[in-house]
């Protein structure tokens, strides 16, 4: 390096160091340098083993995965039957995936039609005359209810995931754990309930019309039949702490579901039309906001009843019709219930309920432990390496000392500017950082000792001291960047932060040792006009 790069390199260092110190302020403090407000506010986030959290094991219902689908297929069959122009007596899901078709004896030849061209995964298993009626068992195709099983448990990975991401985890762990259960671990959980209600709320969302006329209660306990085509679902209330029940007041319902959430875009907290009160927006597709507008058009003046998971909402009255793909989903709701309700809306619905199979919290006692014993280790293992490089390289050691210190905060500083998240593993890539610091610089000070042993001066010996090492510091570098690299990209969360950690570390140990030790030896040779190494 040439000397006239001195000052910019001094000035780029110096800038560094400033920069570091001012990301690493709030996690030292809480808040940005001298409180300013435009400063970086990033902390470094600890992981479940630092600093506690929520153990979730879900385990996923895929057997309702299935049934969801076969009547899903029940509803499709009805449809392309009618169009045929045949008009069955009766469609019914018998168990899991099997369904039983009855149409009139001359509707035959179309049934079969339509499940050749239509239901090409539907399998006769028998069919009969009966009483002049043509009845006949199907079940769904066996590897595509392989299919369903397994995807009923990746849909479900990443519509959790999804959520998690939304709900503001920091490095979450989110992963497969067998044939139908998943692995969730949030660090910093403070309310593992909200948590769990969000992760497993299926968040099918329906809108149906309300039966004119009223008299819900009488249907609802049973003193008279219900009308056909009709159910009775309940209002979501709260009770007298705030928290949701699910049975209020019983509304009688038209079962036909007009429209689903399956056209929804987006969904977003809103203030309500009395500002001390907070719904959801809701904004719709283009097929989603032309049914939405025939809907509000060919119903003004009933009640359409806005449902999720089969409860009931709000049921206003619609009081024109309704363009341009917007609605508003109200319901009493707080702040936090409206943003889990939207965050599960834009996320989608899970294929099929989740349930808790395990749950643990990891305690702040055991956390606490976590970083005292990882402190301790880092504390002496970097403590060994100051000392023993002080001893064996004198000033050279020296050096490699500092800039072994600030390779630390240079590291400390980018996991905050990332907002990457600190685990035990992370601890370790830091102390692993830290030996490969040591290793760079000692081999830059082998390459100084053998060139002074040749009788060089101090000048042409730290020059070629750098230049020699520096092919093999950057080969080892390289690798392992490369390596880490692979392992945040395949890894679950400690092995990406570990990755995370080694990475940066793998950065500023090229930087200090190249650029902050030589800057320091040139500025020597420069204004000291040094004539030896002590080394």
């Amino acid at each position: 390096m040439k000397n006239r790069t001195l000052l910019p390199r001094a000035l780029l260092v110096l800038g560094l160091t400033v920069v570091a110190i001012v990301f690493l302020v709030p996690t030292l403090t809480g808040g940005p340098l001298f409180g300013l407000s435009f400063l970086p506010k990033n902390k470094i986030s600890l992981g479940l083993d630092l600093q506690g959290g929520t153990h979730l094991v879900m385990a996923v219902e895929v057997e309702k995965a299935i049934e969801n689908s076969a009547n899903q297929t029940i509803e499709e069959l009805r449809r392309e039957l009618r169009k045929d122009g045949v008009r069955p007596k009766k469609i019914e899901r018998l168990d899991g995936s099997r369904i039983q078709v009855v149409v009139p004896a001359d509707g035959r030849e179309k049934l079969n039609q339509t499940l050749e061209e239509h239901f090409p995964n539907l399998q006769t298993v028998a069919s009969r005359a009966d009483d002049g009626d043509f009845v006949t068992e199907l079940t769904v195709n066996p590897r595509d209810v392989q299919h369903m099983r397994e995807n009923a448990v990746d849909q479900s990975l990443e519509t959790i995931r999804n959520r998690i991401d939304q709900f503001g985890v920091a490095e979450p762990v989110i992963q497969r754990q067998g044939d139908r259960d998943i692995l969730i671990q949030l660090p910093g959980i403070t309310d593992p309930q909200r948590a769990k209600d969000l992760i497993g709320r299926t968040a099918v969302l329906e809108f149906k019309l309300v039966r004119q006329g009223g008299g819900a209660e009488q249907y609802a306990d049973g003193t008279k039949p219900l009308p056909a085509g009709t159910e009775v679902l309940y209002e979501v209330e709260k009770d007298q702490v705030g928290s949701r029940r699910k049975k209020g007041k019983p509304i009688l319902v038209e079962s036909p579901t007009l429209m689903t959430g399956d056209v929804l875009t987006d969904a977003r907290v809103q203030t309500g039309q009395y500002g001390n009160q907070y719904v959801v927006g809701v904004t719709l597709d283009s097929r989603g906001a032309r049914i939405f507008e025939d809907l509000t058009g060919a119903n003004v003046g009933r009640q359409l009843a806005i449902i999720l998971d089969n409860n009931v909402y709000s049921a206003p009255v619609i009081k024109t019709k309704i363009p341009g793909g917007q609605a508003i989903i109200e319901g009493n709701f707080d702040i936090n219930e409206a943003k889990d309700l939207a965050i599960v809306l834009r996320a989608g619905a899970l294929p099929a309920p989740v349930t808790v199979a395990e749950e643990r919290t990891v305690g702040p006692t055991l956390g606490q432990d976590s970083i005292r014993r990882g402190l301790t280790s880092f504390a002496v293992g970097g403590s060994l390496v100051v000392i023993f490089m002080l001893v064996y390289y004198k000033f050279a050691g020296f050096l490699a000392d500092l800039a072994l210190v600030l390779n630390v905060l240079y590291l400390l500083a980018g996991l905050a500017a990332f907002d990457a998240t600190l685990t035990l593993p992370g601890i370790a890539g830091i102390v692993l950082t830290i030996g490969m610091a040591v290793d760079a610089n000692v081999l830059i000070n082998e390459r100084i000792r053998e060139e002074l042993r040749l009788g060089k001066s101090a000048r042409a010996a730290i020059d070629a001291g750098y230049e020699r090492a520096l092919p093999s510091i950057l080969d080892t570098h390289v690798t392992t960047f490369l390596s880490g690299i692979i392992l945040f990209q395949f890894g679950s969360g400690p092995v990406r932060g570990f990755a995370i950690t080694l990475c940066i570390g793998l950065v500023s140990s090229v930087f200090t040792a190249f650029v902050v030790t030589r800057t320091i030896y040139d500025y020597l040779l420069t204004r000291w006009r040094l004539q030896t190494v002590s080394i």
